[in-house]
Formats: structure tokens, sequence, C-alpha cells
């Protein structure tokens, strides 16, 4: 027995309420259980019951044995003088509060079949236990759920940009441009696009906007690419304006090591994503006011239509040349940037400015996104969940990682309709 299946059969009232009494004798009705607390007090506040023809209103604290009250010393808290309820599952002793009062005790025992559902549950060796079940649920309440997490992924994705915006001392645009570029780094790659970036200050590149080549020298010289020796003419003009640039700005190059190539397709290669970075910035100046500003997902879209230059048609890396093929930036990598980086960035931006109309904006656009197609959007898919969008697949996502992997039935909506259809059930 955990408390936190006592907590739950608590919030939820999965107990036969008509055969509720305290371990005095007393008859108990609970008109309200009250919010659970997840701070420092008691466990719920501002319930309401009834104890014989009395009614009470004050905070309810749950242990497994009704001794842990002393052991956790409530007895010597003020904060524990509002108890009017101390729910347990084995009440093994009489409790008094910091006034010396004594407690009226609930000792409640969870339905057997209930808790074996709950063992099926977290026991399951699959990651989506609850497959097999999600036919009870109402579609309603799924949707309703999973829109509680995508906003809960939603602010995990916020929550580092805030950071990024507090080194960059509120700097919209710089903390948009470094985490952009983080970005186009994907996993493999992320850590030193942004180290990248970071040394790499954006009013530099904003100094040569209008000049291709320069931008190009400036991140592939920054990025430690260009300290070889290669027999093409454009690594020798590459060289020859970082060096000038470098010294102009006074710049200090990452090292070249920090780049993956291994286990990742050659487009995936840091060289053509850093032209392609390059290229956007060369095509797109203040990017991040022309994506507050823009009106739809495809005029965003259109920003990003970012293509290598000539050089990288036939090359992967400056060492060789490979067949020719235009390296562009594909939809699902675009898709991936738009997800991640923008409507995050659109969504707080949006927050920080007291505008709803930008949070809306920004959720719209993640419901016109094609789902991502994965291990996870499948795995629901397999369940009988239709993942129509990216708002939806966003979800999924936060829902596996943060829920399902982790056994937190209990703290699912999913889990918790589930349990609660079992034991209406049995109930009935």
């Amino acid at each position: 027995m955990e408390e936190r299946i006592l907590y739950f059969i608590w919030k939820y009232k999965l107990y036969n309420q008509n055969k509720l009494q305290t371990s005095q004798g007393s008859r108990l009705e609970i008109i309200s259980p009250g919010v659970q607390n997840f701070d420092s007090g008691p466990d719920f506040t501002n319930a309401k019951i009834k104890i014989g023809s009395t009614t009470w209103a004050g905070n309810v604290e749950i242990h497994i044995k009704a001794s842990d009250w002393y052991a956790h010393k409530h007895q010597n808290d003020k904060a524990y003088n509002n108890v009017i309820l101390h729910v347990v599952y084995d009440n093994n002793q009489e409790i008094f509060n910091q006034k010396n009062e004594k407690i009226p005790t609930l000792e409640l025992k969870p339905d057997e079949i209930l808790l074996d559902k709950y063992k099926v549950l977290i026991d399951n060796k699959q990651v989506l236990s609850c497959s097999d079940d999600l036919h009870f649920l109402e579609n309603f309440k799924l949707k309703l759920w999973l829109n509680n997490v995508l906003f809960e992924r939603l602010n995990e994705k916020t929550n580092f940009i805030k950071e990024k915006l507090t080194r960059n001392k509120n700097n919209w645009e710089e903390s948009f441009y470094q985490i952009i570029a983080r970005n186009f780094g994907f996993k493999l790659n992320a850590e030193p696009f942004e180290r990248l970036a970071a040394s790499l200050p954006l009013k530099y590149l904003a100094k040569h906007h209008d000049n291709l080549l320069q931008i190009e020298a400036l991140l592939f010289g920054q990025a430690g690419f260009l300290a070889d020796e290669f027999d093409n003419e454009y690594y020798h003009r590459l060289k020859k304006e970082y060096k000038h640039l470098a010294n102009k700005f006074g710049l200090k190059p990452i090292e070249k090591y920090n780049w993956k190539f291994l286990r990742t397709r050659p487009g995936n290669f840091p060289t053509i994503r850093i032209a392609q970075f390059a290229r956007l910035i060369y095509q797109s100046v203040s990017l991040f006011s022309k994506i507050i500003d823009a009106d739809s997902i495809s005029d965003v879209k259109t920003l990003f239509q970012v293509k290598a230059s000539e050089f990288w048609k036939n090359h992967y890396t400056f060492a060789k040349k490979s067949t020719e093929k235009e390296k562009v930036l594909g939809e699902s990598s675009l898709n991936n940037i738009l997800i991640n980086t923008l409507i995050p960035f659109l969504f707080l931006y949006g927050e920080a400015k007291d505008n709803q109309e930008l949070k809306d904006k920004a959720v719209n656009w993640l419901e016109e996104i094609k789902a991502e197609n994965n291990k996870i959007t499948r795995m629901w898919e397999d369940a009988g969940v239709k993942i129509h969008n990216a708002f939806f697949s966003q979800a999924v996502i936060q829902q596996t990682n943060n829920y399902c992997k982790q056994g937190k039935c209990l703290d699912c909506g999913i889990g918790a309709e589930i349990l609660k259809h079992v034991y209406s059930s049995t109930d009935s």
C-alpha cells in the first residue's frame, strides 16, 4: 500500500459512501474531499465533511498508518491544527494535534479489484500499459486530458527559452537566434550549434546580412571548419574572409571536434546544416519579428525555404565531391523547427506581452502541422488513438515520457478514468 493510492481514492471518492464511519463509530459523510495540496502542510485543503449531525470544514491528512502522524511530528505543528479528519489504511493509534485535541480518523480500505487493476497497469512491461483499456475512455475526456498535457509540454519548452532570455538580458532576437541555431543541429549536433551561436553574436552577422559568403565565412570559421587546407576556391575564399572578420570582431572559434558526422545521414551533416542556416540568416533579416507578424503557417514556411549555396550542390563536406543534389531544408526538418522552436517562442512571447492572439496563433499553427511519425505516435495509433496533427503528436509524446514511462498512472487523467471505470463497474 502506498499513500498516493489513498490520495487517489480519497480525491475521486472511490469508496462506499453509505458505510463510512469514524473509528469512534460516528456516521461520516464526505461532502467535499477538498483540494490536493502539493506543498507543505496537510494533504488536502478546504475539505467539507459531516460527522454525526455536525458539519466540519478544514483540512484532511492521509497516512498509511495512524502512527505516521507522530513519525512526521505533526503533533508539534500548528499547520495541522485545522485537520478535521485523519484518513489511514491502518488505524493503529489514536492521534492528537498540537492543541491536544483528538483527531477523528477514517480507516479506508481500498477496493481489491481496483488495487488489482492498478497493479496490472504499473507491472505491465509495455510502455502504454493501458492500451487495452483505452476504449473505456470517452473521446472528449481523452482530448481534454491531452489538451492539458500539450500545454504542460509547451510550458516545459518555454522554460528553456526563459533561461536563455535571462542569460541574454531579455534580448528576444538574440535568444531566438541561439535557440533556432540549436534546433538546426537537431539532436546530434544541438550542443555545438548552440555553442557556435553563442560564440558569434547576431549583431556581427547583421553587419554583413547582405553578403552570403561573409555570413558563411563567419559561421564555418566560428564552427572550426576553416583551419584545414583544401584545394578548392570556395574554401580559400571562406578562409580569407573569416581571417579578416575574426580579426575585426575579435572572434575565437569553437573546437571542430565538437561536431558529429557519424550515425547521421549526409543530408544532416553539420556542414550542410550550417550552410542552410547561413542562407536563412542571409534571406531573413529580423526573422523573429517576421514570424510574429506572419498571418499563416504557410507564410512562416516560406521564410524557411532555404537551400545551401552552390558549392554544396555536389559536396557534403569540404573534402570531396559527391553526386549533385540540391541541399534544401526538408519538410520534416522544417516541421521539427516549427514545433520545437518557433511555436514555443511565439507562445511565450504572447504570454510575456499579454497577447492572447499570439498564443492562440501558436496553438493553431500546431494544429495545422502534420503529425510526427515516430515510435511513440505509432504506438498510440496502434492502440486506436487517432493522431490528427502535431498538436496531438506533441501531446502523446509528453504523455508517454512524463506519465507512461514513469508509471504515473495515478497522476494521469487517462489512468484515473480507467481506474474510476473499474471501480464504478464493481460498485454497480
